[in-house]
């Protein structure tokens, strides 16, 4: 059975000095091939993508706010991130043109450390164009992100927001028998957008959809997941710990004894566990800025599941928690002070509303 290779630790010195040598590497990187299932495998938690029987595992990595640093910034953790992460039997790592610099660090600190071409990079496309009809916009995007990425070929791209999905879905599926990406879909971040997100799903047109999913906000549960489940639709979850929230509600509180049942260690893998046990579920991509809270993270691909008897429990234990029921009134992210070019925006009332061209051909209903 293959192991990932080692990758020794990184001072900042030979940190330094490794992405000087990186930035002056060729732009382009071959289009990654499919992870081999014993490069993956032993005791890790994996996932099948069902259009394509690809195991996974089933912690991923996030990057927004936590690889976007402003130029000339500090970037040694996140280097140490990557690593921790990959040498933990992380592969799954999301991004988006929208996250600041993330796609120049994650491009950039792949190269450097060699595992590129190992890595399930699942990205997304968020403009429309001059009209409806017009791809060049998201063209333009899609060639940016290559060239950001240092890749030759995404394994994922969403539709983000769903947005002019309509127009841009066929527009994947050409660049995926271009062989330009591997499987297609459609991200959305907020709850409003899960009865279009749906839509897509019953559609059939997609391969994978990515959406907010944790123990305190399980709205996929009311029709999305189990769209997935039937169509064989790939679901990638953002949020796990929403945006830091969960942490503070349980600070300062021991674990339950009951979690060593499932080989639980830290809160970070309770909400985690809880998370990928969903049955439908493929994928989570929690983010950090913290070396260590990436190790805690990856920790969660070790161990047993909860059945759904032990997933009842852990949420029983959550809900008479004080504070847990009104997590989403807390600001996020408390008491971190984001740096870098992505800012989380206020939502208004009329963000709520999904346009006709953003939903499969054929549905009218507007939400």
């Amino acid at each position: 059975m293959m192991t990932p290779r080692a990758i020794p630790p990184i001072s900042r010195r030979s940190f330094l000095g490794t992405v000087a040598a990186g930035s002056a590497l060729a732009a382009a990187v071959p289009a990654r091939s499919a992870v081999p299932a014993q490069e993956i495998a032993g005791s890790r938690i994996l996932r099948t993508i069902p259009r394509t029987g690809e195991p996974v595992p089933a912690i991923g990595m996030g990057s927004l706010h936590t690889f976007d640093v402003f130029p000339g910034g500090p970037r040694g953790n996140i280097m140490e991130i990557m690593r921790r992460f990959y040498m933990g039997g992380g592969r799954v790592v999301d991004t988006s043109p929208l996250y600041g610099a993330s796609e120049v660090n994650i491009g950039d600190f792949a190269t450097v450390l060699g595992i590129s071409d190992e890595l399930f990079i699942a990205n997304k496309v968020s403009v429309t164009g001059d009209h409806p009809d017009d791809g060049s916009h998201a063209r333009q995007s899609f060639e940016q992100s290559l060239q950001r990425l240092w890749r030759g070929g995404l394994d994922v791209v969403h539709v983000h927001a769903t947005a002019n999905s309509a127009v841009m879905i066929p527009l994947l599926n050409a660049w995926k028998r271009e062989g330009r990406i591997r499987h297609l879909g459609v991200s959305h971040h907020e709850g409003l957008g899960f009865d279009a997100l749906t839509q897509w799903v019953e559609a059939g047109e997609i391969d994978f959809v990515q959406l907010p999913y944790s123990i305190h906000t399980r709205t996929a549960e009311q029709r999305v997941l189990e769209a997935a489940a039937d169509q064989g639709v790939a679901v990638l979850t953002t949020m796990p710990f929403e945006k830091a929230r969960l942490f503070r509600i349980v600070e300062g509180r021991p674990l339950p004894g009951f979690a060593r049942e499932i080989g639980v260690e830290n809160w970070a893998q309770f909400f985690l566990k809880w998370v990928i046990s969903h049955p439908a579920i493929t994928c989570a991509v929690p983010a950090t800025t913290d070396p260590d809270h990436m190790s805690e993270n990856i920790g969660a691909l070790q161990g047993q599941l909860p059945d759904a008897g032990m997933r009842a429990r852990m949420l029983r234990h959550m809900e008479a928690i004080p504070g847990f029921a009104a997590l989403a009134a807390m600001p996020p992210y408390p008491d971190k002070q984001l740096q870098g070019f992505a800012r989380p925006v206020r939502r208004s009332p009329s963000n709520a509303v999904i346009r006709q061209q953003d939903r499969p051909r054929g549905h009218s209903k507007v939400i």
